[in-house]
């Protein structure tokens, strides 16, 4: 029988449990930073569509390998997880972590690892202090994540990047050079080589502008635009990734989207699953190679922060009823097992939070279901199947920090500097939900009859890129122009209401500046710019046209038809996108009028509400 070892610390830090978790919790960050080199995982679907994880690496020379269970944990709590390894000189190891608040807003940490070696070398590696090493490097971590939570320190834990030759130094300081004075990096090029120069392999991997934009405290369009143009300028390499709906990895990508597959396959829930627009198509970006090398395999692969979006997560064994210590706060949440089976949308109003239940189906299936709560503070889970589960309560929000093609592809900093990333020929994509706005101008014909061709024209041309400046700055993009026409799409309805709001209210000083502009060269223009706005929003798709990204469908057809309903200096927008409960506060205080109208290609009398002055 192999000697058992165990170890156990405890520190207090005066960061409250909230504030630290997120740090220790991220284990593949704290490995990393502990100099744990990478390892290979193998992902087997058993055929009760589990999946084993075998893990291999090399430590010291040392070829090992071992079964990556799940980890178990509760957010703010505690983990823990047991690796029992199959070659090398340990047994097991198995470490187990928990927090508990104490006075003054601090939080005290008891760590627990417990070991078994394997043949001489373990025991070898046992007798020299292994567990005490581990123990006194994580000490020192721990405190360093306790001086982050509380804004004394620039990063998470003590890390040294590997050191960059001159030919990286050189390139990257050649590029950072190069974007500095770029418009769309917002002065931000140093922060982001500087980022790819220090930042830990994990945060480079897949860097996501939502998750920068939060941690720099800046606009997010200015972290996009950001990205794009180091990609446009070669800092950045971009991927397209298709993430896994139940746990939202990615497991499929592709370098342009006309490569991107239509399906994935997520060998670590052991689904396939399609590719959303909408939802969970990401865009993200790393560095090239040339500036800062990433290392392949994985750090940690299943601890607490990856997925960041499940409160509690518990291996449960067959008959099994589990009580654990966890408040959630109300709201909904989703319950389901890793293992493929049932699950169920759950609305948490407060009080005893309901007990989790699974139950055998049909086998090798099994439902998940909810039965009333037994006690305040704590979750009770019951596994009534005949095999092991690993039982989930998760929110809806794993894609906080995804930014989605179609969020991308409404913005216009997208267009301008990757023109070449369109869908394959012949493909549409259905798209959830898109705003448009078409303009037009009022009185067009007498205008050029009036000023001539040639002034007409500057006049028009300057009234685009008025319109193209608003429309990005509100995150939108402008599809394209038809005759004196714009199309403009957003990702929010929210979005484009403001950028309408924005143009109807400075078309007057637009065209002021503009008739001072001109008087200052010698020339006097009599002429105004009268614009014409409708808004529609809603599902549609997405296609090629004129190697563009363009969009199609009765929302277009319907924002189209309601600019026509317009007068000059009119905003109309459809009934649903004037109800939308983040358009209806920007309207307080405009005159609206409510009506309907019989428009072609559409069956019944539309109703819209019309912005008056």
């Amino acid at each position: 029988m192999p000697h058992h070892h165990e170890r156990v610390w405890i520190w207090d830090v005066p960061a409250s449990p909230a504030a630290i978790w997120p740090y220790l919790s991220d284990t593949a960050r704290l490995n990393e930073a502990a100099g744990t080199p990478r390892y290979a995982v193998e992902e087997i679907a058993q055929p009760d569509g589990s999946v084993i994880r075998r893990a291999s690496a090399s430590f010291k020379g040392i070829a090992v390998e071992w079964d990556d269970p799940p980890y178990e944990w509760v957010a703010e709590r505690e983990f823990r997880q047991k690796r029992v390894f199959r070659r090398g000189p340990l047994e097991y190891l198995a470490p187990a972590l928990k927090l508990e608040a104490i006075a003054d807003g601090g939080s005290r940490i008891t760590y627990r690892l417990s070991g078994a070696p394997r043949g001489l070398v373990g025991h070898l590696l046992f007798a020299a202090g292994m567990l005490d090493r581990i123990g006194k490097g994580l000490e020192e971590m721990v405190s360093h994540a306790g001086a982050y939570a509380r804004g004394e320190t620039a990063m998470p834990f003590a890390y040294t990047p590997p050191p960059a030759s001159p030919e990286q130094q050189r390139r990257l300081a050649t590029l950072t050079q190069q974007i500095a004075g770029a418009p769309f990096a917002h002065g931000l090029g140093e922060r982001l080589a500087s980022h790819i120069r220090t930042a830990q392999e994990v945060d480079l991997v897949r860097i996501r502008p939502r998750k920068l934009a939060r941690e720099w405290q800046v606009p997010l369009r200015h972290t996009v635009e950001l990205c794009l143009e180091a990609t446009r300028a070669g800092m950045l390499n971009l991927s397209w990734n298709l993430l896994c709906p139940r746990c939202g990895g990615a497991k499929a990508g592709a370098a342009s989207l006309d490569q991107l597959p239509r399906q994935a396959h997520c060998p670590s829930c052991n689904i396939s699953y399609d590719g959303d627009f909408t939802k969970n198509v990401e865009i993200s970006f790393s560095p090239i190679p040339s500036i800062r090398t990433i290392t392949e395999g994985e750090f940690c692969m299943g601890g607490p922060h990856v997925s960041r979006h499940i409160l509690v997560q518990q291996i449960v064994q067959p008959g099994e009823q589990r009580m654990v210590a966890a408040t959630l706060q109300p709201g909904e949440y989703r319950l389901r097992a890793l293992e493929p089976g049932g699950e169920c949308l759950l609305q948490y109003d407060g009080g005893a939070f309901p007990t989790v239940v699974a139950e055998t189906d049909t086998a090798p299936g099994f439902t998940i279901h909810s039965e009333p709560g037994q006690v305040i503070g704590g979750i009770a889970i019951h596994n009534r199947t005949g095999r092991d589960l690993t039982l989930v309560i998760e929110t809806r929000d794993w894609r906080r920090d995804a930014l989605t093609a179609h969020e991308v592809t409404t913005m216009q900093a997208f267009r301008d500097l990757l023109p070449d990333q369109v869908l394959r020929p012949g493909e549409d994509v259905g798209i959830d939900n898109v705003t448009l706005i078409f303009t037009d101008l009022e009185g067009s014909t007498a205008l050029y009859e009036r000023l001539g061709d040639g002034a007409a024209y500057r006049l028009v041309r300057r009234h685009f890129g008025f319109l193209a400046t608003t429309i990005r700055d509100h995150d939108g993009a402008l599809v394209k122009t038809i005759g004196d026409a714009v199309m403009a799409a957003f990702a929010t309805p929210e979005q484009a209401v403001r950028a309408a709001l924005e143009i109807r209210d400075r078309i007057g000083s637009f065209n002021a500046e503009y008739r001072a502009e001109t008087a200052s060269e010698g020339q006097t223009i009599d002429a105004a710019i009268v614009l014409k706005m409708g808004l529609h929003g809603g599902r549609c798709i997405a296609v090629n046209l004129n190697d563009r990204l363009d969009y199609f469908g009765s929302t277009v057809n319907l924002a189209a038809r309601l600019q026509g309903r317009c007068r000059g200096g009119e905003v109309i927008l459809s009934q649903p996108l004037a109800t939308d409960p983040a358009v209806a506060p920007l309207l307080q205080g405009c005159g609206l009028r409510h009506e309907a109208a019989e428009l072609k290609g559409f069956d019944q009398p539309v109703p819209f509400v019309r912005l008056v002055a």
